[in-house]
C-alpha cells in the first residue's frame, strides 16, 4: 500500500513539533526560569530564548516574572525619635533575581513573597523612623523634611536580607502617606501653633529692632538738620544785626527823625486793618494825626 507523500510530510512535521515541545522550551524577555531534574535543582536561566530540556517527569520548568512588582502596606502606627506616634503608609517595588533561591525559599509564590516582605519592611520602617524627629516628617518648611534620606535608609535595611534569603531584589522603598492618630492630633496642632507664635514673636522683635534703628537714624538726621538751621539763623541774625547797627548809627545822629519814623511805623501797623479806635490824640503815635508831629527838623538825611 502506497502512502501519500503529503501525508508523510505532514506526519513528520507534526512529529517534529511534538518533539520540540517535549525537548525545548522558551523563556521570554520578561521571564526567568529554573530547571529541576527529578525534583532537584539543575540550572537556572536568566536570558531569553529557546532552551533544551528532557521531557516531564524527568525535568520540570518553573518560570517567574522578573518585572518589578508593587507592594504596599496600609497605615501602621510607629514612633519617632522624639516619642510622637504617627501613621505611615510604605510602598515597595521588588522583582526576582535569583530564581533558584526564590523557588526553594518561597516555592515561587508571589503572594507568599509579599507576605514575607511585609515584616521585613515593617521592621525597617520602624527602625529608621525611630531615628528621626517628628519635624523631619511633618513640617511646613520643605528644607526640614528628610523623606529622601529616610527612604534610602529603609531600602538599605531591607535589600540585603531579601536578596540573600529569598532571591528577591527590592528595587525601591518609599513613603506614600503620613498621618496622625486622632488621640494626638490636638497636641500636634497645639505644638505647631506654639511654634508659629514663637516665630511671630521673633518677627515682631526683629521688626521693633529695625524700627528703633530707623527712628534713631531719623532723629540723628533731624537733629543735624535743626543744628544746620540754627547755625543758619544765627548767621542771618548776625548779618541783620550788623546791618541794623549801621542804620542805628544814622538814627543816633538825628533822634527827632528816629522818633518820627518809629511813631509813623507804629501808626501804620495799628491802622493796617479796618478798625475803629477811640484814643486820645495826644497819645503817641496818634498825635501825628493831628499834625503835631510835623515840626521835625532834619539835621541829617537818612541814607
Amino acid at each position: 500500500m502506497k502512502r501519500n507523500p503529503i501525508t508523510l510530510v505532514t506526519a513528520g512535521i507534526l512529529a517534529l513539533i511534538f518533539a520540540l515541545m517535549l525537548f525545548t522550551f522558551q523563556v521570554r524577555q520578561t521571564e526567568i526560569a529554573v530547571v529541576t531534574t527529578f525534583g532537584k535543582f539543575s540550572r537556572d536561566i536568566t536570558a531569553p530564548g529557546f532552551n533544551w530540556r528532557l521531557p516531564w517527569p524527568i525535568q520540570r520548568i518553573y518560570k517567574f516574572d522578573n518585572r518589578i512588582q508593587n507592594f504596599e502596606k496600609k497605615f501602621e502606627q510607629t514612633t519617632t525619635h522624639d516619642a510622637i506616634n504617627i501613621l505611615i503608609t510604605v510602598y515597595a517595588g521588588w522583582r526576582v533575581v535569583n530564581p533558584r533561591l526564590y523557588l526553594e525559599s518561597l516555592n515561587g509564590d508571589s503572594v507568599k513573597a509579599e507576605q514575607t516582605l511585609e515584616p521585613l519592611i515593617r521592621n525597617a520602617k520602624n527602625g529608621v523612623i525611630s531615628q528621626y524627629r517628628f519635624g523631619e516628617l511633618i513640617s511646613t518648611n520643605q528644607a526640614d523634611l528628610k523623606f529622601d534620606q529616610i527612604e534610602t535608609n529603609m531600602l538599605a535595611t531591607v535589600r540585603p536580607a531579601a536578596s540573600s534569603t529569598y532571591g528577591i531584589e527590592v528595587a525601591f522603598v518609599g513613603i506614600k502617606q503620613v498621618g496622625l492618630p486622632e488621640s494626638i492630633t490636638t497636641k500636634v496642632f497645639d505644638r505647631m501653633k506654639a511654634e508659629r507664635q514663637t516665630r511671630v514673636k521673633q518677627y515682631q522683635t526683629d521688626g521693633e529692632k529695625a524700627a528703633r534703628i530707623i527712628r534713631a537714624e531719623a532723629d540723628s538726621q533731624a537733629n543735624q538738620i535743626m543744628a544746620d538751621a540754627k547755625a543758619k539763623v544765627i548767621e542771618i541774625t548776625g548779618n541783620a544785626e550788623a546791618r541794623a547797627s549801621e542804620y542805628y548809627k544814622v538814627l543816633d545822629q538825628n533822634p527827632e527823625l528816629a522818633n518820627f519814623l518809629f511813631q509813623r511805623n507804629a501808626l501804620e501797623q495799628s491802622l493796617k486793618e479796618k478798625a475803629t479806635l477811640i484814643l486820645d490824640q495826644q497819645t503817641p503815635p496818634f498825635n501825628m494825626m493831628g499834625g503835631q508831629g510835623a515840626g521835625i527838623t532834619h539835621s541829617s538825611p537818612l541814607k
